[in-house]
């Protein structure tokens, strides 16, 4: 079956040609003894004009029935500006109606009022909307230009095994039952990072790979049970080796897909200041208003709420908007003051407005002259400013603060569009303490380095350990994860003695990887870029299944296959398994 051109190509200057067309009718409309089809293929839709003389032909013709209509391009009596080829329409000489097609369960438009779980269930007539077409079109276009600039580069593209062992340190592994060895598992690997290490030390020095990824962890708007990551590991460099390969990467991917040009460098901040700045180590760095802590100017307080607090440790931290006091009545300030109470355990939000010179608001009472004047130096508060205010731990203040910082920023349309602002945050600590299991465990993975400085504290003070593992945020989100490897063998075995990882332990699930080591392990470091967040922001959409052709539901389910099922007793005898608490439908 043949045709000459995308039905979304055609343009003024192919006025007089005879094409030959094939596509999905997305709209049919009659005037008369005329009749108008649009005609949709994944290069876009042109509308074709059928006059009195072929329209009987296509009188029963409904939505979503497949067509191949010859015809000459001409121009329109009034051009349709919504649409890209709407200056032209094509005058059908001949149609063949190629396959016929049910009236769909689903509105196949952009702004489709279906509903997600609807159009889950039949996601390969949902993937049909041009809204999704150009997602895909989008996502392979990153992925071919990151395989152009990496193989410039000199890396080279390694496939890693999907059935791996199971090396549970962090989320939980996907388990695949071993017909051939009966009550063994592989696992699908949650990143290819023993393997890409394992890489460096066979001398490959440059390797990426388009990596499927699975993680079974709860989901959000922005995770999927299994995931790709543009992975990337080389030897012989540094944090500022990787990051420069990371920013040409990204500089390349912003220019050829919509023409962005990123800033030379991209802004580095250490986690510490980070979450003092913004109260989170994926902030949004598009607009201003960072936290303020104020606790210096109530060292001295009588006001007995800020004092206990500074008595216990914790901080006097702030926000301020310029402008914002008219825009938040009690009312709306009682919401806010909801929002951190209940989702960051803050005990209580103050604020302060400055009207007329003057500071007003729920704790303006009880401060003194010189504390307020000394708040309006400090924050350079002008008339109708806006101050946020929360007393507590520094944790829960500090993520209180840059929640509301977000919330604020878009209720106040404080954070411009089209504009993609790319921070490093650097120096993660080490180690986090796990009140469940009673031990330190790595905070990113525990092959990460440490910073050179801290090793002598990995025994005596794991929690002011700071690691060599970096993020890459944009726009409030964390799209890469990365670290500098730890090389030396004892080192390595340190860091799993500081997480209560016996040798013993360790070698019984990292064995292999630890004797690789005896052989000459090169420095080496890289990262793992998450290609759906990327695509996500690119597309200008805040929801990953929009970028992902078969995706799953926030409970981790397959609408459209009816995923995960059950299977044949028989399926998994040969398995040599049972299945003991069987979840009642």
């Amino acid at each position: 079956m043949e045709r000459t051109c995308g039905n979304g190509t055609l343009r003024l200057e192919d006025v007089g040609r005879e094409v030959t067309l094939i596509g999905w009718v997305a709209k049919r409309r009659n005037l008369g003894s005329l009749a108008f089809i649009d005609l949709r293929d994944r290069s876009g839709v042109v509308q074709v004009t059928f006059d009195e003389t072929i329209a009987d032909q296509v009188k029963d013709v409904r939505s979503e029935y497949i067509l191949q209509v010859t015809g000459t391009v001409v121009k329109r009596q009034a051009a349709n500006p919504k649409m890209a080829t709407g200056e032209i329409e094509v005058l059908a000489k001949n149609v063949v109606i190629v396959n016929s097609a049910e009236t769909p369960p689903i509105e196949i438009t952009d702004d489709s009022s279906t509903n997600e779980d609807t159009r889950l269930k039949y996601r390969y007539l949902d993937l049909r909307r041009p809204v999704l077409q150009k997602n895909m079109i989008l996502r392979h276009k990153v992925c071919m230009i990151a395989r152009k600039v990496l193989d410039e580069k000199g890396f080279i593209e390694i496939e890693t095994p999907i059935l791996a062992r199971s090396t549970p340190e962090g989320a939980r592994d996907y388990l695949v039952p071993s017909r051939i060895y009966n009550g063994k598992f592989w696992a699908l690997p949650q990143s290819p990072q023993i393997y890409k290490q394992l890489l460096m030390i066979s001398g490959m020095e440059k390797y990426f790979q388009i990596a499927r990824c699975f993680r079974d962890e709860d989901l959000r708007a922005d995770r999927q049970p299994e995931f790709t990551q543009i992975d990337i590991e080389m030897s012989f460099g540094d944090e500022n080796t990787v990051f420069s390969v990371v920013e040409d990467l990204m500089k390349a991917i912003f220019r050829e897909t919509i023409g962005y040009e990123l800033e030379d460098t991209f802004v580095r901040l250490p986690w510490s200041e980070c979450m003092r700045l913004y109260g989170t180590d994926k902030p949004d760095l598009r607009f201003g208003n960072t936290i303020e802590d104020l606790s210096d100017i109530f060292a001295e307080t009588g006001f007995q709420a800020f004092r206990t607090v500074l008595d216990n440790g914790g901080m006097i931290g702030c926000l301020r908007f310029a402008d914002a006091a008219d825009k938040y009545s009690r009312k709306g300030l009682d919401k806010l003051q909801d929002f951190v109470k209940h989702g960051f355990r803050a005990k209580a939000l103050a604020y302060l407005k400055m009207e007329k010179g003057e500071l007003t608001g729920s704790v303006a009472k009880p401060l003194s002259e010189t504390e307020k004047a000394a708040i309006i130096e400090k924050l350079s508060l002008t008339d109708n400013d806006l101050v946020l205010i929360i007393a507590d731990q520094a944790k829960i203040a500090e993520s209180g603060l840059g929640a509301l910082r977000v919330r604020l920023g878009h209720e106040l349309g404080l954070i411009p569009e089209n504009v993609y602002k790319f921070l490093w945050v650097t120096d993660f600590p080490m180690f986090e303490y796990s009140e469940e299991e009673n031990r330190w465990m790595a905070a990113h993975h525990p092959f990460t380095a440490p910073k050179e400085e801290d090793v002598e504290r990995l025994f005596s003070d794991p929690g002011s350990v700071s690691s060599r593992a970096y993020d890459l945020v944009l726009n409030g989100y964390e799209l890469l994860s990365g670290s500098i490897r730890i090389h030396d063998q004892d080192l390595q075995e340190k860091v799993f003695e500081a997480i209560g990882l016996t040798m013993e332990k360790a070698r019984e699930r990292f064995g292999f990887f630890l004797d690789a080591f005896r052989y000459g392990t090169p420095p080496h470091g890289g990262v793992g870029i998450g290609l759906e967040r990327l695509v996500m922001v690119l597309a200008g959409t805040d929801n990953i299944r929009d970028v992902v052709a078969f995706p799953t539901t926030n409970s981790s389910l397959d609408l459209m296959s009816d995923a995960p099922n059950v299977v044949d007793k028989a399926q998994l005898d040969i398995l040599g398994i049972e299945i003991s608490n069987k979840d009642k439908d």
